[in-house]
């Protein structure tokens, strides 16, 4: 397999870039029948999440495949290359293997073995099966990926500190906790704003589903005018530890129960917010979304999940929670019979009035669509604001979508609680961490030189079968000529000679075939396969089409001719 990556992600760029370069969801699919076209492309495959935009393919030429990788990710990104270059990284061969496998892992993840990264691999390659653009190399690739993440998270203690980017997200918002921002310089902020507009109404229902890193896999982002990223090291980026909190370093999140939660998008993970908001005993949830139908599907479904009794009002002030019923004196501590009972779940569109109402009214908010504009500006949060009770607490937002939502202006409004992206990227794991992230990158390792081992030894196979096939053609031609020279010869005198003549050339080639099969797995073994080629003018191409070692766009060709 020559495979390489080339991309861009948060280790690698600023979130003022990779919102930009984001690639929309109905545009990938275009993207891989590009990349497929392109001549050095054999297969290929697109992750995108929020921390990151990838493009994974077969190449039959290094300098050539990264020419047009790049120019791909500019394109379908609207990010000019020489804006973009700087920013991208790329690993070939057995480095692209370990970068996706620790990928999978969730060692590159902003929250430290999340297992969410599976998911978005399966749609990645789910998305390259079905557009006929990822073949035999691809498919087993990420097929071992995905094998490969379930192991770590099976076989060491990486899930201790697999929250979702949600739950990682919430913790940061908790009382006590320093909500850490690295505030982009003002250029970045005016290059920023430029390229942002207010939100139209336009973008997809699917939400982003991904998740940011803490790990320190990536090397620091290069300067302008140097070489493509190298493998990864270990000058990996700083990063502020978080404070730990809850029991094996979960997020202590008893502090949303009891109040109204507005959660934005219906998407994949907009309906993880809100579940794990329904769980934690939030006392409403609103879901708002585009499309009306989507949002009330999302608040059905929590709907029936928690469907209990009403909890029976005290109607007496006190020093309880109040369940958010504008009849239930403040106090009432009618939350906690709220809580183990359900939030009570509406839908509403999103339009400038109901949004403007929900936020005024919204103890929380979560916000992660697929749109392309912002969803809430400075202006909108801060009229909302406006219209807030002076007994209401403080809001808390938070914006899990890349692109982002929700202006970053926010984080300059007083009596506003703001989390976003920026803000999770400079919040770290925990240290007692480290034991299990050596653990899972020993796994990595271990799986990474298995996985070259069978793709080196796969690659030598064909030219193994096509000496066979020749030296079965040469024991058939030469036997015909005996036994055309010897009419004479009876059958069982044919048999014999022809199992003599076969049985010497397999012993001959039985030692031959094994050793260069086991030099195939060690680095370099692809040599051997060349000597093989060259030395008995070989040609493994017909073998390799009878062993389906073909690639995607050979085949698409031999259909099309």
């Amino acid at each position: 397999m020559t495979l390489l990556v080339v991309g861009v992600s948060h280790r690698s760029a600023p979130v003022s870039v990779l919102e930009r370069a984001a690639i929309a969801p109905g545009a990938r699919a275009g993207l891989l029948h590009e990349l497929l076209a392109a001549e050095p492309v054999l297969e290929a495959a697109v992750l995108s999440t929020c921390n990151r935009i990838e493009l994974y393919a077969d190449v039959d030429r290094y300098h050539a495949g990264i020419a047009e990788l790049s120019g791909m990710l500019a394109r379908y990104g609207g990010v000019g290359p020489d804006e973009l270059d700087p920013y991208l990284y790329a690993r070939y061969g057995d480095e692209a293997v370990t970068h996706l496998f620790t990928v999978a892992c969730g060692l590159d993840s902003m929250v430290v073995g999340e297992g969410q990264i599976l998911g978005q691999l399966k749609d990645a390659l789910a998305l390259a099966q079905d557009e006929q653009s990822a073949g035999r190399q691809l498919n087993e690739l990420f097929q071992r990926a995905l094998r490969v993440g379930k192991r770590a998270h099976s076989e060491t203690g990486i899930d201790r500190a697999g929250q979702s980017l949600v739950t990682f997200g919430l913790g940061q918002l908790g009382p006590g906790r320093r909500v850490l921002v690295d505030q982009p310089s003002s250029s970045d902020a005016v290059s920023c704003k430029a390229e942002r507009r207010p939100h139209t109404g336009s973008y997809s229902d699917d939400a982003t589903t991904q998740q940011m890193a803490v790990a320190g896999v990536e090397g620091p982002p290069r300067s302008a005018g140097q070489a493509l990223a190298p493998a990864a090291g270990p000058g990996s980026p700083a990063v502020v530890p978080a404070q730990a909190s809850g029991d094996a370093g979960q997020p202590d999140m008893s502090w949303v129960r009891g109040l109204r939660a507005l959660v934005i998008g219906a998407g994949s993970m907009s309906s993880l917010a809100a579940a794990t908001l329904a769980r934690a005993g939030v006392a409403e949830l609103v879901i708002a979304n585009r499309t009306l139908e989507r949002a009330e599907r999302l608040a059905a479904s929590l709907d029936a999940q928690t469907a209990a009794p009403a909890p029976e009002h005290t109607g007496e002030p006190g020093a309880g929670a109040d369940c958010g019923d504008p009849g239930c004196p403040v106090g009432s501590g009618c939350a906690e019979r709220a809580a183990a009972r359900g939030p009570r779940a509406r839908a509403v569109p999103i339009n400038a009035i109901s949004i403007t109402a929900e936020l005024a009214l919204a103890d929380l908010v979560i916000s992660c669509t697929g749109a392309t504009g912002l969803v809430l500006t400075a202006q909108a949060v801060a009229g909302a604001l406006r219209e807030r009770r002076a007994d209401q607490r403080e809001p808390a937002l938070l914006d899990l979508a890349m692109p982002r939502d929700i202006d970053a202006a926010v984080h300059r409004l007083p009596g506003v609680r703001f989390v976003d992206i920026e803000s999770l990227a400079a919040a770290s794991a925990d240290a007692p961490m480290a034991a299990d992230v050596q653990a899972v990158r020993d796994i990595v390792a271990e799986e990474v030189a298995d996985f070259g081992a069978a793709q080196r030894a796969a690659y030598i196979t064909p030219t193994v079968v096509a000496l066979r096939a020749m030296a079965a053609d040469v024991v058939s031609s030469e036997l015909a000529r005996l036994h055309g020279r010897l009419p004479g010869l009876g059958e069982k005198e044919r048999a014999e000679v022809t199992h003599a003549v076969r049985r010497v050339v397999d012993k001959l080639l039985h030692a031959p075939t094994v050793r260069v099969k086991e030099l195939a797995g060690e680095p370099g073994g692809a040599d051997y396969a060349a000597a093989l080629r060259e030395l008995f003018d070989l040609d493994p191409q017909p073998a390799a089409a009878t062993s389906g070692t073909g690639s995607t766009r050979r085949n698409a060709e031999q259909e099309r001719s």
